[in-house]
């Protein structure tokens, strides 16, 4: 299967859309005055052309009515507040030629920094690298500073981030991930609106959709397709607290991570764990009193794995990860206790109705792959069974080791 990647501006005539040669469908992001509101996937043939009307048709079965009529441009609520001083933290491990995309689309939106941005630095976290590729590769962009991190996991990594940087604002990135050019004014707006809050992110879709598995990736609904303004109260008693953005697109106050203890370095550990930092982040934060926001103009774009063995173990590393995180909340948060119990079971609950072809193929409207589904509950088993334990003595070895040889 492959998938051709449209946009759809709903302030601009539509003349109809044609699925070109080579295709098996078409993805259309909907926007609304530059503002993304939708995302749909549309099996057909190649040639199979799509009227205004069908265009019109299929906008309103996938697309909520509310977007369409409250999300205008983003910009316009800014008004005169100034966004603090920010560093965009990549972190990353021998992969360059998807280093070097995300860099590129981060130099563009740098390049139209609004009025009043005081700082807006790249920072390349370069994590335990098997040479000095990355490092050549960033000495040779402008403006874009290097920093290595020789201890394995991304959650060191990321904390690096939090020690080289001196901004306000700090933005996690993905090597995989290349933001929209409406990015900046995202955070822009999402920060006029909400100050108080210390985690922003915003939606996710696919830079391609060129196999059967990437687009079986996203009919399972991806990573995050919300694109409603959506605003976590630490009062709030929803299991929303729980899921709330993805770590390859996700900016924190610096300072509010910090007073938290940073990131967690027993999650996010690389093959053995590689996961739940994200996750961790924000329900700390959450728990500490700071809100968390969602808006739909922090966009990027995310290659997701071409081989179904590569998603396959994609979704176990989720059920991994996130039963992992859950049994940390259960164990380090006595007064959640009850809620991450029902969460646990929610959870599971919902895998065994992927597990029946009438409820997926059916009210779901998905396909239906037993196989996916089996990977990620046999990643969530394996996760309460204390990987977190298992993680900490990892990870206590991995900076016993570093510290010797910095002595040494």
């Amino acid at each position: 299967m492959s998938y051709f990647i449209t946009t759809i501006e709903l302030t601009e005539p539509a003349p109809g859309l044609t699925i070109p040669d080579g295709h098996t469908g078409v993805a259309c992001v909907v926007r609304r005055n530059r503002t993304p509101v939708g995302f749909f996937m549309k099996a057909g043939n190649p040639n199979t052309q799509f009227t205004t009307e069908t265009l019109a048709r299929m906008i309103a079965e996938n697309v909520d009515r509310r977007l369409l009529d409250a999300n205008g441009d983003c910009a316009a609520t800014v008004g005169s507040a100034l966004l603090p001083s920010l560093t965009v933290a990549v972190c990353t491990r021998d992969r360059r030629a998807d280093l070097g995309r995300s860099l590129n689309a981060l130099l563009r939106v740098r390049a139209s920094t609004p009025p009043g941005l005081e700082q807006f630095e790249i920072l390349v976290v370069d994590n335990a690298p098997s040479d000095g590729g990355t490092q050549r590769l960033v000495s040779t962009l402008p403006g874009v500073r290097y920093a290595r991190e020789p201890k394995p996991g991304l959650n060191f990594a990321r904390n690096r981030a939090l020690r080289e940087s001196a901004a306000e604002m700090l933005a996690y990135i993905d090597d995989d991930v290349i933001v929209d050019d409406g990015w900046l004014d995202g955070l822009h707006a999402a920060w006029a609106g909400n100050r108080d809050a210390a985690f922003f992110t915003g939606p996710i879709l696919p830079q391609e959709l060129v196999s059967d598995a990437q687009v079986l990736f996203e009919e399972r609904g991806g990573f995050s397709h919300n694109f409603a303004k959506t605003r976590l109260n630490p009062e709030d008693k929803v299991r929303d607290r729980y899921y709330y953005g993805f770590g390859c697109n996700m900016v924190v106050k610096r300072q509010a991570v910090l007073e938290i203890g940073g990131f967690d370095e027993a999650l996010d550990t690389g093959r053995p764990l590689p996961g739940g930092g994200d996750l961790d982040i924000g329900y700390r934060l959450l728990r500490a009193g700071h809100p968390l926001v969602s808006d739909p103009r922090l966009l990027v774009f995310h290659r997701h794995r071409r081989e179904y063995r590569e998603l396959r173990r994609q979704l176990w590393t989720w059920g991994l990860t996130f039963m992992t995180f859950m049994a940390k909340c259960h164990r380090t948060d006595p007064s959640q206790r009850p809620q991450c119990r029902r969460e646990i079971r929610y959870w599971f609950g919902l895998m065994l109705l992927d597990l029946l072809p009438a409820v997926v193929v059916g009210r779901r409207g998905r396909r239906w792959v037993p196989g996916l589904t089996l990977a990620e509950v046999s990643g969530g088993i394996l996760g309460l069974c204390n990987q977190y334990g298992r993680s900490q003595r990892r990870i206590e070895q991995i900076r016993r080791q570093h510290a010797l040889e910095g002595a040494g």
